[in-house]
Order: C-alpha cells, then sequence, then structure tokens
C-alpha cells in the first residue's frame, strides 16, 4: 500500500511531462504537415533515377 503513495505522485509528473511535450510540439509547428516528408522521399528518389536515366 505505500508503493502508491510513491507511484501516484510519479503518474501525476509523467503525465504533465506528457501534456507539456504535446503542446511544446504543437507550438513548435511539429504537426504542420505531415504528408511532405513522405512525398518528399518518393520525389527525391524519382528525380534521382531521372539524372540517372539522362
Amino acid at each position: 500500500m505505500e508503493i502508491i503513495y510513491f507511484l501516484i505522485p510519479v503518474s501525476l509528473i509523467f503525465l504533465g511531462v506528457g501534456i507539456w511535450l504535446f503542446f511544446w510540439a504543437v507550438k513548435h509547428e511539429q504537426f504542420e504537415d505531415m504528408e511532405g516528408p513522405a512525398h518528399r522521399i518518393l520525389m527525391e528518389d524519382r528525380d534521382e533515377r531521372r539524372k540517372l536515366d539522362d
């Protein structure tokens, strides 16, 4: 039973850090362009193949 007095504050600290990290990521625009990097990888590969074909 004594461990619960330790685990509850630790879990609340983890929750607070998680919420703070989420708001930091939103403030620094980490979620703005979710599809751009995936498309950029495909386009870079396509551009490299075109250079090799020429």
